[in-house]
């Protein structure tokens, strides 16, 4: 519906308590058109997922570019990434049925590099977890928004792929690791 809308247009978007529809009113700045929608809202009965407060073992910060073109590299090979984080560095592999990829990123604090491009790894124990690479490959779409993102993770906890935003904020996305049937 909102692709309905203009470009100039002044767009007024109203919900009343106690009613299941949403009224979306699109007007055109010299006011010679004026297109109004009603869409019914969806009553999802869900419960709410918190995010528990977790002290990571491992965070890896990185540059977005570098990131989103690793993941979008090993998602050719298959659909499942494990990240692996050792003192050796950050290790990101696929399995598949066309074959299978490493990618290791080691740390390069130190190195003669600018902030955005210089991989720093703190570890306080080695992790290793599996993530659909389809998700992390949806995250990278955020790449743009900044030159870093900082990858926190820790053994059987969702991993927090952040990205840092310049003097407004961050954007963080948390996807829970796979859980391989052979160890239930």
């Amino acid at each position: 519906v909102l692709k309905c809308a203009g470009n100039e247009d002044v767009v007024t978007i109203k919900s009343e308590e106690g009613t299941d529809n949403l009224a979306l009113n699109f007007e055109s700045p010299s006011q010679d058109r004026i297109s109004e929608f009603e869409l019914k809202l969806m009553d999802i009965d869900a419960d709410h997922l918190g995010i528990p407060e977790t002290e990571y073992k491992t965070t890896i910060r990185m540059p977005s570019i570098e990131f989103q073109r690793i993941i979008r590299d090993l998602a050719i090979l298959g659909d499942t990434c494990t990240i692996s984080v050792t003192k050796e560095g950050v290790k990101f592999g696929v399995t598949g049925d066309l074959g299978s990829g490493n990618v290791l990123v080691k740390s390069s604090s130190g190195v003669d590099k600018s902030d955005g491009e210089e991989v720093v790894i703190d570890m306080d124990e080695p992790v290793e977890l599996t993530f659909a690479l389809r998700y992390l490959n949806f995250f990278t779409k955020a790449t743009s928004l900044g030159e870093t993102v900082v990858i926190s993770m820790s053994p059987d906890v969702p991993v927090v792929i952040e990205y840092p935003i310049e003097q407004i904020g961050h954007i963080k996305y948390y996807l829970a690791p796979k859980i391989d049937e052979a160890e239930e």
